[in-house]
């Protein structure tokens, strides 16, 4: 069984070929060793407060980072992102909303929930690939986050 306490990086993504193509880039550059795919809002709220099937998972062990889509099945990632900048346990948890939307209505409202970063998901690729590389290595090697 997986170590749900030891992720280090959430991918909430219900589209699986865009999920697989940031496990891709992520596993080129080794950045995590341990990362979770959450399918649609719903599943991501209940891994990282841990309810329902996570409720075993222990909170004090959140994700390094985690990479948001912003068109979500059951509860958007607007609500998701919401729900954890709201949330004083979580607010300081690093999101990246990881989108096709190049929507101003879109990031606006992304940046006055909190988000820590508005990424585009390019249609080309490799364009993908080095752009989720590039922002691993922010996130998860340059970024110095407060001592919990």
């Amino acid at each position: 069984m997986e170590d749900l306490n030891a992720v280090e990086i959430l991918i909430v993504e219900d589209n699986p070929q865009d999920a697989e193509l940031t496990l891709r880039a992520i596993r080129k550059n080794n950045l995590a060793n341990k990362f979770y795919v959450a399918e649609d809002g719903e599943e991501a709220l209940d891994f990282i407060f841990c309810k329902g099937k996570y409720a075993s998972r222990n909170f004090s062990n959140p994700p390094k980072v985690i990479f948001l889509d912003l068109k979500l099945p059951k509860v958007s990632g607007l609500e998701v992102l919401q729900e954890i900048k709201s949330d004083s346990r979580t607010k300081s948890l690093p999101v990246v909303m990881v989108t096709s939307s190049r929507e101003d209505p879109d990031i606006r409202k992304a940046y006055e929930l909190g988000v820590n970063s508005y990424v585009v998901k390019p249609v080309n690729f490799e364009d993908f690939l080095n752009a989720m590389s590039q922002t691993g290595l922010y996130w998860l090697l340059v970024n110095q986050p407060p001592r919990n």
